[in-house]
């Protein structure tokens, strides 16, 4: 089949995107829409004792000033990790206003909107606002955020603690540690990064009957939708969602920001179109925040090398406030897959969830899976130095094995699948491992430093355990596809013609997907988590199966033959007892007319997958070259096979594993949120955040080892994310290796070129 399953499709995307046909969000006008800009608290931690806007709203242009008073109807932004401690005892979640009422807790939050009819005149407006903080002490090191000098953030709670999350079975790890011959002990820092989509945060709010429509860049529209209808207390059919063109997810389009529930509510007051379009650098002081963890773990190992328990401890910045996702992220997102590919027989997590004067941590590309999967790395390369074993061998000597399968990790779900020496094996000969000595010696004749590391990873994906696609057929042949999962670059257009092509038999360019508008779409999970294709990819090859048993008497009474000897394929249907036949489309002719009900061929499906989740794993190899004088490190080669179950699509997975990695490799060597003592954000727009560019980028050697999914008949398992689960690990180690005659054994990201010189330097010394 034509552009069918495993086939290298270019995205039928990308012809309108690459010549300027995208719509995306900011490009959507209406007549008489007015603009909002935000007055942002430029303090950390304080109390509002003034906020004047008179002045403001004599402005020229201004038609409306919003502060937290005329917003108290709606609540406050969500949070849905309803975790507990060991205890049972709940997380403590506190109340997150859409703007900022008594006190500001961190820069950057909202505190006061300006509706005017021109940008400009709102962004005046913004400068005539009255404001007075009275100071108080600000923490931004996390550190220090369970501190008893330190200042409780939340009125009403005794420290800034959320929830103290435990899982695994803390006195049997004890008892390994103890008897142990070997006990291996790393501590680390996984860096806060910023999300950073191609296209900055835009919303446009028109009135609508009671209620409103939006649109919105998102991962899923039905979710902003249940959202907001939850905090405008409306019922979801007065919402309208539509999501066009979005340039970007990485977590934070999961999100409903402050400015997209003012945006609303002045829509419905004022009855006009509202519009809010961000900045870069405001994008920086008001998006979800992702990553930083704080992490000691300590293992025990046996005298053969094998890991006998572990205990992993960290401290993780929720920032000011949780957001949707925020405790969910380092607790059980994270805490899922610990212990990764490897066979360890007693786990204890823990993880203190604190809060800090510093912007909201959320989802963030694999959502906690490439924190935990960075500690296993870590680890089993300071027990390799420790015990005096070859790293690779260690690891060999600890994977769970194909015959252990379906195995049951610590945190209790259960993986099915997998082939973890064998994918490591292929990374090694892709890598041309054997051949690095050589490498090796002509960085050295050219003054360079060479290092190299292994990243290997399992994340879990899936998100939501239901999904729906509806198919219909037209009297032209056009096939329509609506599905409940939202492409925001992924290429979902493109792969899920193609299952859709191979499932019915019939031409690729036949098929169009529809997606993201709540008016069309009725059900759905969005797109999160790597879920899409394991999703929505087998709920349209279900519902595409499910159309054909639909047709089916149509086209026996078309061909004059009983149901049970109609047979379908390549889209044409036909007698098992003739060769009479007919094709898709004129069984979609047929449906039209009164005999057969007068309506359009279309079959809507559910897909329900119950339990459990897919398990995506890889074994990345990086190698570096540090220049000794100046500390500049560059990924000279980077070699990635990922098992991600079946492929849909070689070039588009290829793709994933591309942007996966250059996330990773930027947080490794570029990426850091910084704060200063003060709660500042000192990297907050891009002349000081530093983010890869594709110079910094090596080509890659991708690959795949399809080691099939038993659990779905695709045998997907997901890529999205795997290349920021092994990157950071890949090329953290390979640095590492790469000072190791320097006597350096750890290393903290981002390794910046200073931090490497330092670490030479005082080694030296």
């Amino acid at each position: 089949m034509k552009f069918g399953i495993g086939q290298s499709v270019p995205r039928s995307e990308d012809p309108r995107l690459i010549t300027g046909g995208g719509q995306y969000t900011d490009d959507i006008n209406r007549p008489n829409q007015r603009y909002i800009r935000i007055l942002r608290s430029p303090y950390a931690h304080g109390l509002i004792t003034e906020l004047d806007v008179t002045e403001a709203m004599t402005r020229p242009g201004v038609e409306a000033v919003y502060t937290a008073k005329d917003l108290q109807h709606l609540g406050g932004l969500p949070c849905r990790a309803a975790l507990k401690n060991a205890k049972g005892e709940k997380a403590f979640i506190p109340h997150r206003p859409i703007l900022a009422e008594d006190r500001v807790l961190f820069v950057g939050q909202a505190i006061a909107a300006v509706i005017a009819q021109t940008p400009e005149q709102a962004a005046d407006a913004i400068e005539a606002i009255e404001l007075s903080v009275d100071d108080l002490p600000a923490c931004a090191d996390l550190a220090r955020a369970l501190d008893p000098d330190t200042q409780p953030m939340h009125p009403g709670h005794s420290d800034n603690l959320c929830v103290h999350f435990e899982q695994g079975a803390a006195d049997a790890v004890d008892r390994a540690l103890a008897a142990g011959d070997h006990v291996v002990r790393v501590s680390m820092v996984n860096n806060r990064v910023v999300p950073s989509p191609l296209e900055p945060r835009a919303t446009l709010v028109e009135p609508q009957g009671n209620g409103f429509s939006i649109y919105n860049p998102s991962q899923g529209a039905l979710g902003q939708r249940a959202v907001l209808a939850n905090i405008f207390a409306m019922s979801s059919d007065q919402i309208r969602v539509i999501s066009p063109d979005t340039g970007g997810g990485f977590g934070v389009r999961g999100e409903v920001h402050s400015e997209v529930c003012v945006a609303a509510h002045a829509a419905m007051t004022l009855g006009l179109p509202i519009k809010y379009t961000g900045d870069r650098s405001e994008m920086f002081l008001s998006d979800n925040h992702g990553r930083d963890n704080l992490t000691d773990v300590s293992a025990s190992f046996d005298a053969n090398g094998q890991i006998t328990g572990v205990r992993v401890e960290t401290t993780a910045n929720l920032g000011a406030y949780c957001s949707n996702a925020g405790p969910f992220v380092p607790t059980m997102a994270g805490g899922r897959i610990l212990g990764s590919v490897y066979r360890i027989p007693h786990v204890h997590h823990s993880v203190k969830c604190v809060f800090t004067n510093t912007m909201p941590v959320g989802a963030y590309r694999g959502a906690g899976r490439p924190e935990a999967c960075y500690v296993m790395e870590r680890l089993f390369d300071a027990a390799a130095r420790q015990l005096g074993m070859d790293a690779i061998e260690l690891r060999k000597r600890n994977f769970i094995a194909p015959e252990d399968m379906p195995y049951q990790l610590p945190s209790g779900v259960t993986i099915s699948s997998g082939e973890f020496a064998n994918t490591l094996d292929m990374a090694l000969e892709r890598s041309d491992w054997q051949g690095y000595a050589q490498r090796a010696e002509t960085s050295q004749a050219k003054g360079m430093l060479r290092g190299r590391g292994i990243g290997f990873y399992m994340e879990s994906s899936g998100g939501g355990p239901e999904e729906e696609a509806a198919i219909s057929v037209g009297e032209d042949g056009r096939i329509d596809v609506i599905v409940g999962t939202f492409s925001h670059g992924q290429g979902h257009r493109t792969t899920y013609a193609q299952i859709l092509s191979e499932t019915l038999g019939v031409d690729f360019e036949q098929i169009n997907i529809i997606q993201g508008d709540t008016d069309v779409v009725a059900f759905g999970g969005g797109t999160g988590g790597s879920r899409s294709s394991q999703m929505g990819g087998v709920a349209v090859k279900r519902a595409g199966l499910a159309l054909v048993d639909e047709a089916k008497p149509i086209a026996a009474e078309l061909i004059q033959s009983p149901v049970e000897q109609v047979v379908y394929a390549d889209g044409m249907f036909r007698s098992a007892e003739s060769d009479v036949s007919v094709s898709l489309q004129q069984v979609a002719e047929a449906s039209k007319q009164p005999q057969f009900g007068g309506r359009k061929l279309s079959k809507t499906l559910r897909y329900d997958r119950g339990g459990g989740f897919t398990f995506p794993n890889g074994a990345h190899i990086a190698e570096v070259e540090i220049d000794p004088d100046t500390g500049v490190i560059s990924v000279d080669r980077y070699t990635a096979v990922d098992d991600c179950g079946r492929v849909i699509n070689p070039l588009l997975a290829a793709g994933q594993v591309h942007g996966g990695v250059a996330m990773g490799i930027g947080q490794a060597l570029y990426e850091h949120a910084l704060y200063d003592d003060e709660g500042q954000l000192i990297s907050g727009s891009l002349m000081d955040y530093a983010m890869p560019r594709a110079s910094h980028m090596s080509d890659m050697d991708v690959s795949f080892n399809e080691v099939l999914d038993p659990n779905n008949e695709l045998g997907v398992k997901g890529i999205g994310e795997g290349g920021a689960c092994a990157a950071p690990s890949a090329v953290v180690l390979a640095a590492i290796d790469a000072l190791a005659h320097f006597g350096v054994t750890a290393l903290d990201m981002p390794m910046t070129p200073e931090r490497l010189w330092r670490a030479m330097q005082q080694s030296s010394a």
